[in-house]
């Protein structure tokens, strides 16, 4: 049985405060007001003023509406303190030097296993620990894909639901609002996404 990887409570603070400085300082760098963002994204300034200060948790969903509020790729947020070598930076991803993103809250860890922050095509691996995700439609630019690397996972396509298994593979449009989930009590699952458009 795989024992679920959360962050310690100081690291998941500090990633709020590391995100939420970042929304902040793009956002006045590209002169849109608290005002402004609460409105492109649906919230309270109450709560986008939280997020920006890192007491809030953030779920991908807000995250992602922040990201194309802000007109950036969801990966701009993810972190590493490693640094590959020159000759490497553009092509090769070590398992040990991954751009991270811990959603605080929500059970779910991303690494983004793509070399680049920009281009159209970006692969990134989430671990959803049991019961972690959300059966709330959602819609992305551009085309996905996905790979059960181990676990289960529930896919929700319009009005259909599917039970997704370790090996079992998944292909999504732009245009088809979806959802997903893991419904296990006692078990994480690891899904490999391949995406392509602007944002996540």
């Amino acid at each position: 049985m795989n024992q679920p990887h959360q962050p310690s409570k100081d690291t998941a603070e500090s990633e709020n405060l590391r995100i939420g400085s970042q929304i902040r300082d793009l956002r006045k760098a590209k002169g849109i007001t608290l005002v402004a963002m609460a409105e492109k994204i649906k919230r309270s300034v109450g709560y986008v003023s939280q997020v920006e200060r890192g007491v809030s948790s953030l779920p991908i969903p807000v995250l992602q509406a922040i990201s194309e509020a802000l007109d950036v790729q969801i990966s701009w947020f993810f972190y590493t303190d490693q640094h590959p070598p020159l000759d490497e930076r553009n092509h090769i991803v070590r398992h040990n030097a991954r751009r991270s993103l811990n959603f605080s809250g929500t059970g779910i860890r991303e690494e983004l296993l793509s070399p680049r922050l920009s281009g159209q095509l970006q692969m990134i691996l989430t671990t959803f620990s049991p019961g972690a995700g959300s059966r709330e439609s959602r819609k992305r630019k551009g085309e996905e894909a996905g790979f059960i690397q181990s676990g289960s996972l529930e896919l929700g396509i319009g009005n259909k639901v599917f039970l997704l298994k370790a090996g079992d593979s998944f292909s999504l449009t732009g245009d088809e609002p979806h959802w997903v989930l893991n419904a296990s009590s006692d078990e994480e699952a690891v899904v490999i996404w391949t995406l392509v458009g602007t944002s996540y």
